[in-house]
Protein backbone atom coordinates (compact mmCIF):
# COMPACT_ATOMS: atom_id res chain seq x y z
CA UNK A 1 0.00 0.00 0.00
CA UNK A 2 1.24 3.46 -0.81
CA UNK A 3 1.73 6.07 1.88
CA UNK A 4 -1.46 7.87 0.84
CA UNK A 5 -3.59 4.76 1.50
CA UNK A 6 -1.76 4.16 4.78
CA UNK A 7 -2.58 7.67 6.02
CA UNK A 8 -6.24 7.23 5.12
CA UNK A 9 -6.32 3.98 7.10
CA UNK A 10 -4.75 5.70 10.10
CA UNK A 11 -7.64 8.22 10.05
CA UNK A 12 -10.32 5.52 10.08
CA UNK A 13 -11.83 4.47 13.41
CA UNK A 14 -12.73 0.80 13.83
CA UNK A 15 -14.88 -0.31 16.74
CA UNK A 16 -15.69 -3.85 17.81
CA UNK A 17 -18.99 -3.42 19.65
CA UNK A 18 -21.01 -6.09 21.39
CA UNK A 19 -24.08 -6.67 23.46
CA UNK A 20 -23.15 -8.35 26.72
CA UNK A 21 -21.28 -7.88 29.97
CA UNK A 22 -17.90 -6.18 30.03
CA UNK A 23 -15.17 -8.78 30.32
CA UNK A 24 -13.33 -8.84 33.60
CA UNK A 25 -9.70 -9.63 34.33
CA UNK A 26 -10.50 -13.34 34.42
CA UNK A 27 -12.13 -13.31 31.00
CA UNK A 28 -9.54 -15.03 28.80
CA UNK A 29 -11.45 -14.25 25.61
CA UNK A 30 -11.68 -10.59 26.60
CA UNK A 31 -7.94 -10.38 27.28
CA UNK A 32 -7.12 -11.98 23.93
CA UNK A 33 -9.62 -9.72 22.16
CA UNK A 34 -7.97 -6.67 23.73
CA UNK A 35 -4.57 -7.94 22.57
CA UNK A 36 -5.73 -8.02 18.93
CA UNK A 37 -7.34 -4.59 19.29
CA UNK A 38 -4.04 -3.28 20.69
CA UNK A 39 -2.14 -4.80 17.74
CA UNK A 40 -4.67 -3.33 15.30
CA UNK A 41 -4.13 0.12 16.79
CA UNK A 42 -0.76 0.26 15.01
CA UNK A 43 -2.75 0.48 11.75
CA UNK A 44 -5.99 2.29 12.66
CA UNK A 45 -7.79 3.84 15.63
CA UNK A 46 -9.35 0.70 17.17
CA UNK A 47 -11.46 0.12 20.26
CA UNK A 48 -13.98 -2.19 21.92
CA UNK A 49 -17.36 -1.03 23.27
CA UNK A 50 -19.78 -3.10 25.38
CA UNK A 51 -23.54 -2.45 25.63
CA UNK A 52 -26.20 -3.89 27.92
CA UNK A 53 -28.78 -4.23 25.14
CA UNK A 54 -29.31 -3.97 21.40
CA UNK A 55 -31.26 -0.77 22.02
CA UNK A 56 -28.32 0.79 23.87
CA UNK A 57 -25.94 -0.13 21.05
CA UNK A 58 -28.29 1.23 18.38
CA UNK A 59 -28.78 4.43 20.39
CA UNK A 60 -25.00 4.88 20.63
CA UNK A 61 -24.67 4.37 16.87
CA UNK A 62 -27.29 7.08 16.33
CA UNK A 63 -25.30 9.53 18.45
CA UNK A 64 -21.92 9.00 16.76
CA UNK A 65 -20.74 12.15 15.09
CA UNK A 66 -18.61 12.82 12.06
CA UNK A 67 -18.89 13.95 8.50
CA UNK A 68 -20.74 10.74 7.70
CA UNK A 69 -22.66 8.16 9.68
CA UNK A 70 -20.61 5.13 10.70
CA UNK A 71 -20.69 2.03 8.49
CA UNK A 72 -22.30 -0.65 10.65
CA UNK A 73 -21.37 -4.29 10.11
CA UNK A 74 -23.46 -6.78 12.08
CA UNK A 75 -22.24 -10.30 12.69
CA UNK A 76 -25.29 -12.35 11.85
CA UNK A 77 -25.93 -15.99 10.95
CA UNK A 78 -27.77 -14.82 7.80
CA UNK A 79 -24.85 -12.65 6.72
CA UNK A 80 -22.37 -12.99 3.91
CA UNK A 81 -19.38 -15.23 4.58
CA UNK A 82 -16.05 -13.64 3.69
CA UNK A 83 -12.53 -14.97 3.67
CA UNK A 84 -9.75 -12.90 5.22
CA UNK A 85 -8.62 -11.52 1.86
CA UNK A 86 -12.19 -10.52 0.97
CA UNK A 87 -12.62 -8.75 4.32
CA UNK A 88 -9.35 -6.89 3.73
CA UNK A 89 -10.49 -5.88 0.24
CA UNK A 90 -13.84 -4.71 1.61
CA UNK A 91 -12.12 -2.71 4.36
CA UNK A 92 -9.67 -1.23 1.84
CA UNK A 93 -12.55 -0.18 -0.41
CA UNK A 94 -14.28 1.58 2.52
CA UNK A 95 -10.97 3.31 3.32
CA UNK A 96 -10.62 4.42 -0.29
CA UNK A 97 -14.18 5.79 -0.23
CA UNK A 98 -13.22 7.91 2.78
CA UNK A 99 -15.12 6.04 5.50
CA UNK A 100 -14.35 7.56 8.89
CA UNK A 101 -15.92 5.00 11.19
CA UNK A 102 -16.72 1.33 10.86
CA UNK A 103 -18.45 -0.53 13.66
CA UNK A 104 -18.34 -4.33 13.70
CA UNK A 105 -21.01 -5.52 16.14
CA UNK A 106 -21.76 -8.85 17.82
CA UNK A 107 -25.38 -8.96 18.88
CA UNK A 108 -27.45 -10.26 21.74
CA UNK A 109 -27.80 -13.97 22.51
CA UNK A 110 -31.11 -14.16 20.64
CA UNK A 111 -29.66 -12.47 17.55
CA UNK A 112 -30.34 -9.11 15.96
CA UNK A 113 -33.85 -7.74 15.52
CA UNK A 114 -35.17 -7.14 12.03
CA UNK A 115 -34.93 -3.39 12.70
CA UNK A 116 -31.21 -3.70 13.52
CA UNK A 117 -30.57 -5.82 10.42
CA UNK A 118 -32.36 -3.24 8.27
CA UNK A 119 -30.09 -0.44 9.57
CA UNK A 120 -26.85 -2.34 8.93
CA UNK A 121 -24.56 -1.48 6.05
CA UNK A 122 -23.44 -5.12 5.86
CA UNK A 123 -24.28 -8.42 7.52
CA UNK A 124 -21.44 -10.91 7.80
CA UNK A 125 -21.32 -14.44 9.15
CA UNK A 126 -18.30 -16.11 10.69
CA UNK A 127 -19.61 -19.46 9.41
CA UNK A 128 -22.40 -21.96 9.81
CA UNK A 129 -21.35 -23.04 13.31
CA UNK A 130 -22.78 -21.24 16.32
CA UNK A 131 -20.04 -19.63 18.42
CA UNK A 132 -20.12 -18.34 21.97
CA UNK A 133 -20.37 -14.54 21.78
CA UNK A 134 -17.03 -14.03 23.56
CA UNK A 135 -15.38 -16.34 21.04
CA UNK A 136 -17.06 -14.55 18.12
CA UNK A 137 -15.65 -11.24 19.42
CA UNK A 138 -12.17 -12.76 19.61
CA UNK A 139 -12.41 -14.20 16.10
CA UNK A 140 -13.63 -10.86 14.73
CA UNK A 141 -10.86 -8.96 16.53
CA UNK A 142 -8.27 -11.29 15.00
CA UNK A 143 -9.83 -10.96 11.53
CA UNK A 144 -9.80 -7.16 11.78
CA UNK A 145 -6.12 -7.32 12.69
CA UNK A 146 -5.47 -9.77 9.86
CA UNK A 147 -7.28 -7.51 7.36
CA UNK A 148 -5.26 -4.48 8.48
CA UNK A 149 -1.99 -6.37 8.14
CA UNK A 150 -3.00 -7.57 4.66
CA UNK A 151 -3.70 -3.97 3.64
CA UNK A 152 -0.36 -2.85 5.10
CA UNK A 153 1.58 -5.63 3.36
CA UNK A 154 2.69 -7.10 6.70
CA UNK A 155 3.59 -10.84 6.58
CA UNK A 156 1.25 -11.83 9.48
CA UNK A 157 -1.31 -13.31 7.06
CA UNK A 158 1.25 -15.70 5.60
CA UNK A 159 2.81 -16.85 8.88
Amino acid sequence: MGMEGWGMLQCMQLTLAYVGPKGGARDGFGAMTQEYVKRSSAYADCRVEAFRSEEALLGWLGRLKGRAAPMTVLLDERGRQMGSQALAQWLGARRDEGAQQIVFAVGPADGWSEAARAQAGLLISLGAMTLAHALARLVMAEQIYRALTILAGHPYHRQ
